[in-house]
Order: structure tokens, then sequence, then C-alpha cells
């Protein structure tokens, strides 16, 4: 695979209860009192083709689930930018991933555009989220998912989990194609979609 795949950091331990907590604050931020299961992360991730990827967003990392296992797959020369609105969050991963490759930006996903310009890079390869999009404002989502399609690359993928279909509708007109599965082998079982432009090939 890569030379980080046995070198990538690990999440330390006591993120579970950091997430748990954060939770409770903020439970239309996370939408979960969990961080996701493995076999939400290898259906999430399982599109991507890692020999071409070398800009991947992530929005809404939370403790770094997906976050570590994007950067254990990840070319040596790839840049993952992970884009968290949690104070909390962001001084934990800040701590506990110290991954050159990796930047941890404390900013809305709305900003997309403007955080790749200031990291040197126009478009991304993939785009990962995790955040609640059905239970968000509406008007919030929706410049969410037009900034997503603005700096998608031609091929690229917007890999998105959640844990209910409100958003299916949008991502729909927002998008060309939308491929969906199911993985119920989470707390709670997730529904995964794969969105593209008609540009992808």
């Amino acid at each position: 695979m890569n030379d980080h795949r046995e070198t990538a950091p690990a999440i330390r331990d006591g993120h579970v209860l950091l997430f748990a907590r954060n939770f409770f604050r903020h439970p239309r931020m996370l939408g979960s009192i969990v961080p996701s299961s493995r076999f939400l992360i290898r259906e999430l991730l399982s599109p991507v083709d890692w020999t071409r990827a070398r800009v991947i967003v992530e929005y809404g990392p939370g403790v770094g689930v997906i976050t570590a296992e994007v950067l254990r797959r990840m070319r040596p020369d790839a840049l993952l930018i992970a884009i968290e609105t949690n104070t909390d969050f962001v001084a934990y991963l800040r701590g506990a991933l110290t991954d050159p490759r990796l930047r941890v930006v404390e900013d809305s996903a709305e900003a997309v555009e403007e955080i790749l310009c200031r990291h040197g890079a126009r478009e991304a390869d993939y785009i990962i989220s995790g955040i609640p999009l059905g239970s968000m404002p509406g008007a919030l989502r929706e410049r969410i998912l037009h900034a997503t399609r603005a700096v998608l690359a031609p091929g690229g993928t917007f890999l998105v989990f959640q844990f209910t279909t409100r958003a299916l509708a949008d991502l729909k007109r927002t998008f060309d194609y939308v491929a969906r599965k199911f993985e119920p082998l989470n707390l709670l079982p997730a529904y995964l979609f794969f969105c593209q432009t008609a540009t992808a090939t």
C-alpha cells in the first residue's frame, strides 16, 4: 500500500468518552452518541482509489476514527484536510494525530473552497462527510452541498454517511449521480451515499 500503512498514529484512549460528552452537548451537530464502526468505515471508503487520491477533505472528523483510517491508506504525498467546528474535537485531533499530511481546520464545511485555497489546492479528489445534513437548517445544507460540488475534482466522489435519508433529495438535486448503500453494523445503522457530478468518468 504505502509507507504510512503501519505508522499512522493511533487515536488515544478516551475518544469515545469525549465523543459521547459532546453528543450530549450538541446532539444535532453529531447525530450519534458513538464514533463510526469499522464496518461503516470500510464501506464508506470502499470507492476510493488510493493511488490517485492526492487531496482528500473530511467534514466533521469528530475524534478522528475515519481520519486515522484515511491516513493509514493515503499516499505518502497526499493531503488530508479535516474541517471541524467543534473546538474540543479540533484540540483533540491536533494532539492525537500528528501526521504531516493532515491539516485540521476549525471552520465550517461551507468554507471548503477558501480552505482548500489556503492549503495550496483548488479541488478535492474525495470529500468525506458524516455531518448530519438532514438536521441542519436547509439554507446551510444547500450552501455546503453547492460548495462541495464546486470543489470536487472531475471523477471525484462525495462520500456521505447519515442516520436518516432526509438529505437524499438535496443530494440528488445537487449531484448528477447518487448511489446508495445501507450499513446495519453500526450504532446507529447508517445510510451511505456516493455522489458524483456529470464530469465523472
